[in-house]
């Protein structure tokens, strides 16, 4: 009985054109590692290549840049911004499942004259079909954050 079920999942998946399983955790993983090369490199074309066109990107805090951002066009805005105050940001981990990635980072500043961030970040994405849909951004310390930002975009 179970292989007639799975049989049947089968060919409904083929017939409807849909997919049959999630990504796998490893495959989610990527994208975000492939996000986070690009984010490092300034390469706004390769930030744009992992992300659904109708992203979601929620930014905590009370500063310019925070809310939340609709679309590849407002999220592409938002990190051309970042990049002009010198954010950085380091990987320390990824986890995943078949919908969603974990990652924590260290995101840090080198302002001249201005006051800095230095503080770990988590990030949970929802992945559909190898796109980044969703993005909530966490900070350890949000006050500090909130700072950088209002000095940087003052």
């Amino acid at each position: 009985m179970k292989t007639v079920i799975r049989s049947v999942t089968i060919a409904a998946a083929l017939v409807c054109g849909g997919q049959l399983m999630a990504a796998s955790p490893e495959d989610n993983i990527k994208v975000v590692q492939d996000f986070f090369a690009a984010y490092g490199a300034g390469n706004l074309e390769g930030i744009a290549a992992v992300m659904d066109e109708n992203v979601t990107w929620h930014i905590p805090g009370r500063h310019p840049l925070s809310g939340t951002k609709r679309g590849r066009d407002e999220v592409l805005a938002f990190f051309s911004e970042l990049g002009v105050a010198g954010f950085k940001a380091e990987p320390i981990y990824f986890g995943a499942d078949e919908t969603h990635v974990v990652d924590i980072h260290r995101g840090w500043s080198n302002a001249e004259g201005k006051p800095n961030v230095d503080t770990i970040w988590a990030l949970v994405y929802r992945i559909e079909d190898g796109k980044i849909v969703e993005a909530t951004n966490l900070s350890a310390d949000q006050d500090a954050a909130n700072t950088f930002f209002w000095s940087q975009y003052q």
